[in-house]
């Protein structure tokens, strides 16, 4: 089942952009995308992340790694002030909540990596261990909308052949994400998908990252998902638009497979509704950054609002060989 006015449509060339936000920068040089960037900044290795994990896995150093800290930070610190709980969630889950929140573990459209001779998988996202945090409990309705913010390392075995567009940061193995869940009642979550997508953009518009907001088509919606608003940022070193978070309101899908109820002051017992949102998914924000604030010597701005957590304000390129 799908929302009324999700647009209806047979792949992503379907999704109906509802609005753009933030200006386009303009550059007197150039502009590069996010690797040919990073290499001089010396903030990213893939080739020792290659000979130790395999394709598609990184290091990120100096500079990198403490913009991801920076990230992390700063968007815990958003919610926060808006009444969320913090939680840092394990990066493993029961193949029953992996399945109960409409991801599959096993089969060749699989993204979980499964830990053979055991019933645990790596999850995708922190959508699956908060989605599981109630699994067979009943919530009372006095104690809703819970909001939960989680931190967790993100696992994806995006199999299959992927074009230039993917390349980098953009699509990788493992990354890390912050993200946001909320439990609530029925009537409530129309109103709760708009709060989150809000929040989205909050910290997108807050980073100076020019975005658009994309309200995703039947066919893109996943299993789960009732309606799904996409955030993509412009990627000028790249010339196009990649997606930087997503939000979905699941209404009862994932409470009725992992049993999550919410008691009535009547007695009336009933599915409560559970939707998600990324707050930061550091990978393909830092990528986001770079290309944005690049200046013609090579070297990066960042935002101002990160600056609070960095001991610089500027990455400027190494002279490896001094």
């Amino acid at each position: 089942l799908t929302h009324p006015e999700a647009p209806v449509g047979e792949s992503e060339e379907d999704n109906r952009v509802l609005k753009e936000v933030g200006k386009k920068p303009k550059f007197d040089f150039s502009p590069k995308d996010h690797l040919q960037l990073a290499e001089p900044l010396d903030i990213v290795d893939f080739e020792r992340g290659a000979k130790v994990a395999g394709q598609k896995f990184y290091y990120l150093k100096n500079e990198g790694a403490l913009l991801e800290l920076a990230l992390i930070n700063y968007a815990f610190s958003v919610l926060l002030k808006e009444g969320f709980v913090p939680y840092l969630t394990p990066d493993v889950a029961r193949e029953k909540i992996i399945l109960g929140t409409g991801f599959s573990p096993r089969g060749p459209e699989a993204q979980i990596y499964y830990l053979e001779s055991t019933p645990l998988g790596l999850i995708a996202t922190a959508e699956i261990t908060l989605a599981g945090l109630h699994q067979g409990e009943t919530l009372s309705e006095e104690e809703l909308p819970k909001k939960l913010v989680g931190f967790s390392h993100c696992f994806r075995r995006e199999a299959g052949t992927y074009g230039k567009k993917e390349k980098g940061l953009y699509r990788v193995h493992q990354f890390s994400k912050v993200e946001m869940f909320i439990y609530c009642l029925p009537e409530d979550s129309d109103k709760m998908h708009r709060y989150i997508l809000s929040l989205e953009e909050k910290i997108f518009r807050s980073l100076s990252i020019p975005y658009r907001v994309v309200d995703c088509c039947t066919a893109e919606l996943g299993g789960p998902a009732y309606r799904k608003f996409d955030l993509e940022a412009w990627l000028p070193g790249s010339g196009r638009w990649g997606e930087i978070t997503s939000t979905s309101n699941c209404t009862d899908f994932q409470a009725r497979r992992l049993g999550i109820k919410v008691k009535r002051k009547n007695g009336r017992k009933e599915y409560v509704h559970m939707l998600n949102g990324t707050a930061i998914a550091v990978s393909r924000t830092i990528m986001a950054i770079l290309e944005n604030f690049q200046q013609k010597d090579g070297s990066v701005k960042i935002p101002k609002v990160l600056w609070r957590w960095l001991p610089f304000k500027v990455i400027k390129p190494k002279n490896k060989g001094a």
